[in-house]
């Protein structure tokens, strides 16, 4: 039985598709990231897999029930926490600890051990009211409400976006210490980068799966040559590469730039003869290996190019 088992699934908002024959599943024990730009569905697949929203069509099974006929049963086995802070702000940290440990007849001492790394750092807060804490304190306290009876899956929808980076960073050595407790996580972000610290991701767009796999073998399944592009003006270069015959793709990566093209079809020599040709000084390139960004890129131009 997988933790997480979703087969057809579909939901429309009027005339938008927000998903559209959705099928994966969720090994026990793993974190199994939904990887997307906002839009793509994360939100409205997370809403009902956590018995929040009704699909069109298709099942959504979380340890072994179904999320429209066995609602309450999933209710009691899952931590969710939303992509928006959504714990009482004018109550405590400890008020709201306590109050969710409540609501699942439980209590903070049955489960500490599970929130300890987390709520050492909130002790000192904890007599201050929720909505006063920074963006990191208050993903942290969110999570330990998630936590405090216990859950055998854990959904968290974003849960690092708008904080900072040491807070992210910390954050995903949380999930990944839960992750070894046996709890099964299923998490969603915009953040490319934060894919390779998942067991398994699926790349989702227009409420679509384009490749669910682990990190690694995503990226294995690039199938073009890249090269980084560096030079002072930035912006004309991403204009004048687009008009390189060979070229497949070209996209900005900071101050950098991702130049694709089909295997062997041209050498470094030439791509740095064209580039000099068209006036540019300065310029940097090198033949690099792929990121999951790049292979997002890709599998996102391919699936245009196919008209869906």
């Amino acid at each position: 039985m997988y933790p997480v088992e979703v087969v057809g699934l579909n939901k429309s908002y009027g005339k938008v598709r927000a998903l559209n024959g959705l099928n994966f599943s969720v090994n026990p024990g793993e974190i199994f990231g939904i990887i997307g730009p906002d839009g793509s569905g994360k939100s409205t697949l997370f809403r009902i897999l956590t018995t929040l929203l009704l699909p069109d069509s298709g099942v959504a099974l979380v340890d072994g029930f179904d999320t429209i006929k066995d609602y309450k049963k999933i209710r009691n086995r899952i931590g969710y926490m939303p992509g928006r802070f959504s714990l009482y702000k004018d109550l405590t940290v400890e008020e709201n600890l306590k109050l969710f440990a409540t609501v699942f007849n439980s209590d903070i001492k049955q489960n500490y051990y599970l929130i300890e790394p987390i709520y050492k750092q909130l002790e000192p807060f904890s007599g201050r009211r929720a909505g006063n804490l920074s963006g990191g304190m208050k993903q942290k306290l969110a999570l330990s409400c998630a936590l405090i009876h216990k859950p055998s899956v854990l959904f968290l929808d974003e849960p690092t976006t708008g904080v900072d980076p040491v807070s992210r960073k910390e954050f995903w050595e949380i999930l990944s210490t839960l992750s070894k407790e046996g709890i099964t996580i299923v998490v969603s972000t915009p953040y490319m980068d934060e894919a390779s610290l998942c067991t398994r991701v699926a790349l989702m767009l227009k409420g679509r799966i384009l490749k669910s796999d682990t990190p690694a073998d995503i990226v294995k399944s690039y199938t073009r040559e890249l090269y980084s592009v560096k030079s002072k003006n930035i912006s004309g270069l991403l204009k004048d590469l687009k008009r390189v015959p060979e070229g497949k793709s070209v996209f900005a990566f900071g101050e950098h730039l991702h130049l694709s093209l089909d295997p062997g079809t041209i050498t470094l020599d030439k791509i740095n003869e064209i580039i000099i040709k068209q006036g540019y000084r300065d310029v940097y390139i090198n033949k690099i290996f792929p990121t999951i960004e790049d292979t997002y890129m890709l599998f996102s131009e391919e699936d245009f190019k196919n008209g869906r």
